[in-house]
């Protein structure tokens, strides 16, 4: 939920303040964090 939240709120405004690549960094990261964080937290059947 906080990843779902975090894109929108996050990447325009480093947009705005700091400028494209630093958006654009902030959206991997951001993406990438998520992702790594669902993973680790997925409730996989049959794995104790």
């Amino acid at each position: 939920m906080a990843g779902a939240l975090a894109f929108p709120l996050i990447v325009p405004v480093v947009l705005m303040r700091v400028g494209l690549p630093a958006a654009m960094l902030s959206a991997v990261l951001i993406g990438t964090a998520w992702f790594v964080l669902m993973l680790r937290t997925a409730e996989m059947p049959g794995h104790h």
